[in-house]
């Protein structure tokens, strides 16, 4: 089940947020968007959860254009966890996450359906906290929970709007962990918008560096996070480590 993005455009009124982006994420692969604030990283997971529709471009999931799968079996296929998940409203921490499984509900809930919300919330460290309200948790706990949520869904794809950005830093760690283990060992496919370029380049199999709507580097994380791509799209002066222990981006000033 590939998922390919062809030549999509997206505007808000006349001004273009996405002019002929084009990408293609295979089974096993983490995809992390990058780029500066207002580039368009959020439009674009937006489009490819038909929160938003492209006005030009195709999106093609499992073959078909995503535009003419309905909600339902979209929701089988894919997860969505966006930026502004954590808000918060009257629900238990196990009500919330056995709401992924509604996409896949017949007559009720079954033992499968427990079992699958079970297993997320033991991999998201959330068991002592399923009978917590929403409403009571820190923002880190919700955006794990909604992260939860959506692996209920058991989809074939995972779209996450910034999954790290209330997190501390060992949640951090633990979540991309966890989505890579998605992605590597349970053949998912991961889009995310990431801000930090190390998580980006320590997580990620592709990168899709975009500015100003535009896809201005595509490729491993050493193909993309270069000093120059850096300076020319962030405009930071930058110096690139490459270490056994990873590939680090050091800023060092504006230019």
């Amino acid at each position: 089940m590939e998922l390919f993005i062809e030549g999509v455009n997206f505007s808000y009124g006349s001004y273009p947020v996405l002019q002929s982006v084009s990408m293609e994420v295979k089974p096993g692969q983490v995809l992390s968007i990058i780029g500066p604030n207002g580039t368009g990283k959020s439009t674009l997971l937006r489009c490819l959860a038909q929160v938003l529709k492209p006005q030009g471009g195709k999106i093609i999931l499992d073959g078909r254009e995503i535009s003419k799968i309905n909600s339902r079996q979209l929701a089988k296929m894919m997860g969505y966890v966006p930026q502004a998940a954590g808000e918060a409203f009257s629900f238990t921490v196990l009500e919330t996450v056995l709401m992924g499984r509604k996409p896949h509900l017949t007559w009720g809930v079954g033992q499968k359906d427990l079992d699958v919300v079970a297993e997320v919330m033991r991999l998201m460290h959330l068991e002592e906290l399923a009978q917590r309200q929403l409403d009571e948790l820190s923002g880190g706990q919700k955006q794990r929970v909604f992260i939860a949520r959506a692996l209920a869904q058991q989809p074939q794809v995972l779209l996450l709007d910034e999954p790290t950005a209330s997190l501390d830093i060992r949640h951090q760690l633990e979540v991309l962990e966890l989505v890579g283990d998605f992605a590597h060992r349970q053949k998912g496919q991961v889009v995310m918008v990431l801000h930090d370029l190390n998580l980006a380049a320590r997580f990620s199999d592709l990168l899709l560096m975009l500015n100003d709507g535009r896809v201005f580097a595509a490729g491993s994380p050493r193909d993309v996070l270069n000093e120059a791509n850096i300076r020319a799209v962030y405009g930071v002066k930058a110096r690139i480590l490459n270490r056994a222990t990873g590939y680090y981006v050091i800023p060092l000033n504006p230019v």
